[in-house]
């Protein structure tokens, strides 16, 4: 974004024709979908002053160059969800974050486009939907595991990485999620937990497509991040077993010894033959940090490359979002919130918000409670309307299981039965109310 062609403006001073590339608040605390719009006529305006106080135009755009298919402010908006936002508890009259530096723009239009400025971008549609999607999703994360397993097992044992082994197993997974994110989503949430390094692998190879996906990445940048994320902890199986299953804090020497992995991984995998210069970064610096607290070199923002502090955010979210030895996995929403009080601290801003664009404010997998008392599961997220997701019904309002499955599209449903508004409430814990999530089969 070219700071010089962008006009600070009151939102009372604005003016038909304008195009608004950036907001006086982060794009996600607002209903609009779309980042970037013009304003139509003085509904347009009003729209934009009930949410903010300021706006910044991009003087490069007049109304000459505005075309038809260029959104405007009617098409950018989920008029559902006007009145809430993420981050802000439903106050659609808030105008600041306590704290916040709102004088510079977020990411607008062509957000994306700042991260990889060199590189052409795609849009990607939904081509299928979760249901259909679905038996190939399995197929292709079953074959992510195997070939993971066999590759680390060959590892483990004294062998080589077999790199092009590694392309083969992460293809069908990059070409399920390019038709579909949903149903990849949904099985990386469903892992298995007793083997974490495994499972953990299989989870940040998954996250880190899905995010190139909402980001525009080529076919080729997209199979960078899914080794990437395949791989970035390879190097934790030249550790002692013992301290990586310790489940107490670490000694000083441990420590020291457990952050020697990101140096064996990359050691590894130029021993086994790998050149790609992003997965190298991805393994090299998945745990820097945007404030440069992070390690092993201590980097600070920019010279952070790009595909590691990428590969920082879906590690950290895996994480989070896993039963591990030492914590225990606390709700998708809980997680995103989380990712986003740290932006600019530990993460890029822009890349959290891609991330949160990518899997939804609910993710599938997310266990989620409805104003009827009903405890429910996110299947599909929606795109179009981030808080009323595809969901299936677990438990009645009075907390038993149900004897059948039911499916509620809340983009379609908007009562309950008994023709109450019919919203979601909360996330829960994973594994609340006795629900085993690995048993759920859709």
């Amino acid at each position: 974004m070219d700071m010089n062609k962008l006009l600070k403006v009151e939102t009372q001073n604005l003016q038909t024709g304008m195009y608004i590339s950036a907001l006086d608040r982060p794009w996600l605390e607002t209903p609009f979908l779309i980042q970037g719009f013009y304003v139509k006529d003085t509904g347009d305006i009003q729209i934009i002053s009930d949410i903010c106080q300021y706006v910044f135009v991009d003087t490069s755009i007049s109304t000459r160059i505005i075309t038809s298919n260029m959104s405007t402010v009617s098409s950018a908006i989920d008029s559902s969800d006007v009145s809430k936002s993420l981050f802000t508890d439903g106050d659609a009259s808030h105008k600041t974050r306590p704290g916040e530096d709102v004088t510079q723009p977020r990411a607008g239009l062509g957000g994306s486009q700042l991260l990889f400025p060199d590189k052409k971008l795609e849009k990607y549609e939904d081509v299928t939907n979760w249901k259909s999607e679905g038996p190939a999703a399995e197929e292709a994360v079953n074959v992510l595991h195997n070939g993971l397993n066999s590759l680390l097992s060959r590892n483990k044992n004294g062998g080589p990485l077999e790199i092009q082994k590694v392309k083969e197993a992460v293809d069908p997974m990059i070409n399920s999620v390019i038709r579909n994110p949903d149903a990849c989503i949904w099985l990386a949430r469903m892992k298995q937990q007793d083997q974490y390094i495994y499972q953990h692998s299989l989870g940040t190879s998954i996250w880190a497509v899905a995010l190139g996906r909402q980001i525009g990445l080529p076919k080729s940048d997209l199979r960078s991040l899914a080794i990437g994320g395949l791989l970035f902890d390879i190097g934790k199986l030249q550790l002692d077993k013992a301290m990586l299953q310790a489940n107490r804090r670490l000694t000083s020497k441990e420590t020291r010894e457990m952050k020697k992995h990101v140096e064996v991984g990359v050691r590894l995998l130029k021993e086994g033959g790998m050149t790609n210069p992003d997965i190298l970064d991805m393994v090299s610096h998945h745990h820097e940090r945007y404030n440069g607290t992070g390690y092993p070199q201590g980097l600070l923002k920019d010279e952070i490359p790009v595909f590691g502090r990428i590969a920082a955010i879906v590690d950290c979210y895996d994480a989070i979002t896993s039963d591990r030895i030492y914590a225990s996995a606390i709700p998708p929403t809980q997680a995103i919130k989380q990712l986003y009080n740290w932006k600019d601290v530990y993460f890029q801003a822009e890349i959290i918000e891609q991330f949160i664009q990518a899997i939804g404010i609910y993710p599938a997998g997310t266990v989620v409670e409805l104003t009827s008392g009903e405890i429910a599961i996110v299947v599909a997220a929606s795109r179009t309307r981030r808080l009323r997701p595809e969901i299936m019904l677990l438990l009645d309002s009075n907390k038993k299981p149900l004897s059948e499955m039911e499916f509620i599209d809340m983009k379609e449903v908007t009562h309950s039965r008994a023709g109450m508004p019919l919203d979601i409430i909360n996330s829960v814990e994973p594994n609340a109310y006795g629900i085993d999530l690995s048993a759920i089969m859709l």
